[in-house]
């Protein structure tokens, strides 16, 4: 469950206000205005999205390598390739 805190409650609670919502929820919603801006995370949670991130791009990668998309020029090659010079 993620909590949910306003602009200004954490204008006025500050610090105090995030770790109790981190510490209860996964994660706290800031709204401004009603409207959902942002997000804090702890930073295990923050680590284990980069985490998955980086697992996902490596995935990707490891599946374009295999479908033959990938260049073997030089990197002076590869520059006027993918910039049309």
């Amino acid at each position: 469950m993620v909590g949910q805190i306003t602009a200004n409650d954490l204008k006025v609670k500050g610090i105090t206000a995030i770790n109790e919502l981190v510490s209860d929820n996964n994660g706290v919603v800031i709204t401004v205005r009603g409207i959902e801006k942002y997000v804090i995370l702890s930073i295990d949670e923050y680590n284990q999205l980069r985490e998955l991130e980086l697992d996902a791009a490596i995935q990707k990668s490891k599946k374009e390598v295999e479908a033959g998309n990938f260049f073997t020029g030089s990197i002076e090659e590869h520059l006027k390739r993918i910039t049309n010079v």
